[in-house]
């Protein structure tokens, strides 16, 4: 199956601030997020998981990361869900971030 394309989402935050993706995640598939980026320019500084089904058998929810902008300018931070067994991604997200300089703050 090719992978899907998808629309780059677009987000801005000042420089040192901290900023959330949240993705869905079902596990009882082996779904996993992992995410790619430039760790000179951006530091992930949380990555939790929140169950929303209430089940035994189904391990399903959202998937929050959390990240801090070091670095002014433009960045790319993908992420690409990887089943366990597969070598390939199954799906990507792109997100392009613009962080402002700390000195252009209000």
């Amino acid at each position: 199956m090719p992978l899907q394309q998808t629309e780059r989402k677009l987000l801005q935050v000042q420089e040192s601030e901290t900023f959330h993706v949240h993705l869905w995640e079902d596990r009882t598939r082996g779904e996993q997020w992992v995410p790619a980026y430039d760790a000179s320019m951006l530091a992930m500084v949380g990555d939790e998981f929140l169950r929303t089904i209430s089940n035994n058998a189904v391990d399903s929810g959202r998937r929050s990361f959390e990240f801090q902008a070091l670095r002014a300018g433009k960045h790319q931070l993908e992420f690409s869900k990887r089943m366990a067994w597969k070598f390939t991604a199954e799906d990507r997200r792109i997100f392009e971030i613009t962080v402002l300089p700390a000195s252009s703050m209000r």
